[in-house]
């Protein structure tokens, strides 16, 4: 366990003004301002997976970082001015690797990785840069980098942004063994949900170790909305901003009332026999989480729940969709079973539902899964 020591200096050049203010302040004038530094950080070879290092500006962080960690302080990328943030990733990187790391970091706007990166928000922005860092930024897989120590973590988004924002990185990094990750701030609000293996706190110069803080539980209420809450959600959604008609809304907020989530559920077209009864069949036709929420699993509570309550009025729930995001949470969701997959979609068709035609959206050329609900066993 290394003991980090450094000392940072620079020269004083006298000046009328610098004089003025020695005399104001009672500041000794010297050549050279000097300040030291001896803070213990944990050894590559030990056990952790998340660290970080936080303080005031100017009480040393980022010289510790990189006293500490040398070449793996990051600190931002060259974005292209122009082009879309897509284009901006290098081109030995999959399209799927981008997509996957971008959603699991939390930005999952489609719409939005088509921009330039100049014109997003500073939130996503910033888990832009995550995706990027973590992905390696092109290098081959032998040289990924096996650490990030991300320096200005969370310094530039809403405070919302900045603690979901650590979750989600929590949660991708705890499921990549190999990464390691070193959060570089000087903000303390975000620790209790990145919940770091260790935590340097410059102000003491003092480390800590294990999870000193517990993770805040999100406790979410589901229930039925109107149509009117469509154009909360609307701008969010990867598709076209239509809905069918005759759905139902479920709505997932905080415990504040604060909308976080919304499910639409439309009319399967048509119904199906199940051991001799007539059973009804829906479809998940939308689900959509507001992007400072992204990253952190509400969508697929959000299924789970909206899955649970049709299945008490014995309707069979189904949903399709070919969001990358989505087909990987339902390859995992312990409740939805993937009944097809398209792996280059379908065409749109029309269908005649009493004698009324409705137009089926098409998805050529990206794969769309389909999955259903198991309820979980009845208990004895």
């Amino acid at each position: 366990m290394p003991i980090i020591q450094t000392t940072v200096d620079c020269p004083i050049y006298d000046s009328f003004r610098v004089q003025q203010v020695a005399g104001l302040m009672d500041v000794p004038i010297q050549e050279r301002a000097a300040q030291a530094f001896a803070v213990e950080v944990p050894d590559l070879a030990e056990d952790w997976q998340i660290g970080a290092i936080v303080g005031p500006s100017g009480s040393g962080k980022s010289t510790i970082a990189r006293e500490a960690f040398g070449k793996d302080l990051y600190t931002g990328s060259k974005w292209p001015a122009k082009g879309s943030l897509i284009d901006g990733f290098p081109q030995s990187i999959p399209i799927k690797q981008i997509t996957g790391m971008l959603t699991s970091v939390g930005f999952s706007q489609p719409p939005a990785w088509l921009k330039p990166y100049s014109v997003l928000s500073n939130g996503q922005k910033f888990r832009a840069d995550l995706g990027r860092v973590l992905l390696g930024d092109g290098k081959p897989a032998a040289e990924m980098p096996r650490l990030v120590v991300f320096d200005e973590f969370t310094s530039l988004v809403d405070r919302t942004v900045a603690q979901v924002g650590s979750l989600a990185v929590a949660k991708t990094i705890r499921r990549s063994p190999q990464l390691r990750f070193v959060a570089v701030a000087c903000h303390y609000d975000f620790l209790e949900w990145l919940a770091p293996d260790w935590v340097v706190d410059m102000n003491s110069q003092q480390l800590a170790r294990g999870q000193l803080w517990q993770r805040p539980a999100i406790e979410l209420e589901v229930h039925r909305s109107v149509p009117k809450i469509w154009p909360l959600f609307k701008p969010h959604h990867y598709l076209n901003a239509s809905v069918p008609s005759a759905c139902r809304y479920y709505v997932a907020s905080l415990k504040s009332g604060e909308p976080v989530a919304l499910a639409v559920v439309g009319n399967h077209f048509g119904r199906f026999t199940k051991y001799g009864d007539q059973v009804g069949k829906r479809t998940i036709s939308r689900i959509v989480v507001l992007p400072d929420y992204q990253g952190i699993g509400i969508a697929g509570r959000l299924l789970d729940c909206v899955g649970a309550l049709l299945t008490q009025e014995r309707l069979q729930v189904t949903i399709r969709s070919g969001h990358p995001g989505m087909i990987q949470l339902l390859q995992r969701a312990k409740h939805w079973r993937i009944i097809q997959y398209l792996p280059h979609g379908f065409e749109s068709k029309k269908v005649m539902t009493q004698g009324v035609s409705h137009a089926l959206g098409g998805s050529l050329g990206r794969g769309v899964v389909s999955a259903m609900y198991l309820p979980p066993p009845a208990e004895k």
